[in-house]
């Protein structure tokens, strides 16, 4: 593959990987997406390193895990000092641009998380990641009507729309834009994460009773219908952003990379659970397509279990710039076999629902360990037979020697450190 090219990333929030249409789920409309991915390398087995935002962003970013670069906590800024991708490829002679979602400043923890409080607060320019273009907001949740500050609009400004298709509207003007040099372009939305319940334009909201719901969510009680109220906004909000996406992708060359993904996902009554940071797959596991430039050896439509997570993405970048790897300064170093992938929650979020306990735990595309703080096993799932993860091994006596031997294995490599 020659290099350097334009590379574009597509960042959404609470996208988990069984939510689109070329994945299978018989409720997602995702026509754009479907295309891009018989197009892409789709890597079905894809994780964040983190199910949630802020730790997510600064792993993503960095390519460095939390807590190492910086994010323990929720409301922890990322250094002023983090060396990011955008740096890497800025000091090479990529124009840069970041539009949206930041989410990685420093907040008021006692300000409304949804709301004008933190859509409305100016991220410093010393604070955006090194991106030599920087037009969005720190976060707040508003699908609709967004307030934006940034490289030309020192005060922030609230422009009208679905906030989705006005992101990617500029970004796509950027994109068009003369450049005289290669250009790396992040394009953060917020959709579809909550309020569910939000408009969002163009997309008909579902009859709750229509939702078809996976095996691992309870039926017959409260679950069960938070559930299927919250999916039917849910899947409005993919099926709006879904067309904003497609705006975005159809600007891009054919000669750019285009990387589509999301942060985290989100629980939705599996196990009865709702919102993230839970080591479940609906949690944990992410959509990333890769559309690699017309004419490259791998032309697309390609469906990979390649164990991968979105922390691999400044590395990936890097070789996509032309950059070699000791020169970025923004990849950590992988010890682990290439099967195996490292999640974690460094802390417990103190928000309503999110997970209960920090964890650390390791994914191929067979299987899943999920330690407690401790070091003590909490959850193993044989992902090959059992998906939806319906059954916990770790007092099973007939997998104790597995589960004995994967614990040995991972302690000899490193992983445990």
């Amino acid at each position: 593959m020659a290099a350097p090219f334009d590379i574009l990333w597509i960042l959404t929030t609470q996208w988990r990987a069984q939510a689109c249409g070329y994945a299978g789920d018989p409720n997602a409309r995702t026509p754009r997406l479907d295309a891009l991915a018989a197009r892409s390398i789709d890597f079905t087995e894809a994780v964040t390193p983190h199910p949630f935002g802020p730790f997510a962003r600064a792993a993503l970013l960095t390519g460095v895990p939390s807590p190492e670069n910086g994010i323990r906590g929720y409301f922890d800024p990322l250094p002023e000092g983090a060396r990011t991708i955008a740096h890497a490829l800025g000091a090479h002679g990529h124009s840069t641009a970041f539009f949206g979602k930041w989410h990685l400043a420093r907040r008021d923890p006692s300000a409304a998380l949804v709301g004008e409080a933190h859509a409305r607060m100016v991220v410093p320019p010393e604070e955006r990641g090194g991106f030599g273009f920087w037009e969005g907001f720190e976060s707040g949740y508003l699908l609709n009507d967004p307030w934006l500050h940034g490289t030309r609009i020192e005060v922030p400004v609230r422009v009208e729309g679905y906030q989705a298709s006005v992101l990617c509207e500029r970004a796509s003007d950027w994109i068009r834009s003369a450049h005289d040099r290669p250009w790396f372009c992040v394009v953060s939305l917020e959709a579809p994460h909550p309020p569910y319940d939000a408009p969002a334009p163009g997309a008909v909201l579902r009859d709750p009773r229509e939702i078809i719901l996976p095996e691992n969510v309870p039926l017959g009680g409260d679950a069960e219908v938070r559930a299927r109220r919250e999916l039917a906004g849910y899947y409005a909000h993919i099926e709006a952003t879904d067309r904003a996406v497609g705006t975005l992708i159809a600007a891009a060359p054919p000669s750019a990379v285009v990387v589509f993904t999301s942060v985290h996902g989100d629980m939705h009554g599996a196990h009865g659970l709702f919102r993230k940071g839970w080591p479940y797959e609906e949690s944990v596991r992410v959509p990333l397509l890769v559309r690699l430039p017309s004419g490259d050896a791998a032309k697309g439509g390609i469906r990979t279990r390649q164990a991968v997570s979105i922390a691999d993405l400044p590395k990936w970048t890097s070789a996509w710039a032309g950059i070699a790897d000791s020169q970025t300064g923004a990849c950590a170093t992988r010890r682990l076999p290439p099967d195996v992938q490292s999640i974690s929650m460094p802390s417990v979020v103190p928000l309503p629902f999110q997970c209960d306990r920090p964890w650390r735990g390791w994914r191929t595309p067979d299987r899943k360990l999920i330690l407690n703080e401790d070091g003590t096993p909490w959850l193993f799932f044989d992902l090959g037979s059992d998906p939806l993860e319906m059954r916990n091994l770790v007092s099973d006596r007939a997998r104790a020697g597995e589960l004995r031997d994967l614990l040995q294995f991972l302690e000899t490599s490193g992983a445990q450190g």
